[in-house]
């Protein structure tokens, strides 16, 4: 069969879009997203965004993410923009706002200017960050509220990481210098022990309380551009160990996120979401 898809990217952390519509009920959506994303014999991406409409009436329409290695994501911060910048490209919805409902809760969307067609940019929450080591979840020694600078033993070095949930478990390590060899301390520190469900491991550079620099490992997905679950994480981490404010722009590889973190404890990100192409696979 040929499923049509289109291929969005926010700030170079790509996602394939797919319509659940169109997907026959016995096509298993982790084996679609294994072979699609894969970068030599598939479409290519750091993950497949299947979309829906919502029958619930919670959300606008419904949006599963799904990882480059088959296995399902809580959330995805670029993947769920992503599947709004399609859904107001295949012109889905109406209005400049719309609601997806994801595994880690209803996110709101708001378009905030149309570049061009298939290129946008976005407002976007990102949920309530979760800090206790059972929600992370993190197998800490003891119980704790905040995971801040606990040490964790990957690659024979000790890290210190400080980890949070925002729809996906993130643990950030703060340095002064990015290590040359950060991307294997990435991939033995996603698959510790001590993360029971694996974890996204993010490398911050703290350039002054307004701007941060990440270099960022995805659960699933390995090195990415930019994510926007990571940025949040990051961001947050930043701002509750006093290196910066509430409102601060993330430097990844891809581009520069602004994030804010209001009053209510909501984390929003304001990015983009631009088309690669579409076709059929």
């Amino acid at each position: 069969m040929k499923i049509p898809f289109c291929k969005f990217h926010g700030f170079g952390n790509d996602y394939i879009i797919v319509e659940r519509r169109i997907l026959p009920p016995d096509v298993p959506q982790t084996d679609l997203g294994l072979e699609i994303c894969e970068r030599h014999t598939g479409v290519g991406g750091d993950g497949l965004a299947i979309i829906e409409p919502d029958e619930t009436g919670e959300g606008d329409f419904k949006c599963e993410i799904i990882n480059p290695d088959g296995s399902i994501a809580g959330f995805s911060g670029n993947g769920t923009r992503c599947a709004a910048a399609y859904i107001f490209y295949k012109k889905l919805w109406p209005v400049p706002r719309v609601r997806l409902n994801t595994r880690s809760g209803v996110k709101n969307i708001r378009m905030l200017e149309e570049m061009a067609p298939g290129h946008y940019r976005f407002e976007s929450e990102i949920g309530i960050p979760r800090f206790s080591s059972a929600e992370i979840p993190i197998l800490t020694d003891v119980p704790m509220d905040r995971v801040i600078d606990y040490r964790v033993v990957a690659y024979g070095k000790p890290f210190e990481i400080s980890a949070v949930n925002v729809g996906n478990p993130v643990a950030c390590v703060f340095v002064d210098e990015f290590a040359p060899a950060w991307r294997a301390y990435g991939r033995a520190l996603e698959l510790h022990p001590v993360f029971p469900e694996r974890a996204n491991i993010v490398f911050v550079k703290v350039h002054d309380p307004d701007n941060i620099e990440l270099k960022i490992w995805e659960r699933g997905a390995g090195e990415t551009a930019s994510s926007g679950t990571c940025v949040s994480a990051a961001a947050v981490m930043c701002c509750i160990t006093g290196k910066t404010g509430r409102n601060v722009m993330v430097e990844t590889e891809g581009g520069t996120t602004r994030f804010i973190w209001r009053d209510n404890g909501e984390m929003v990100i304001v990015g983009r979401a631009d088309l690669v192409f579409c076709g059929e696979y």
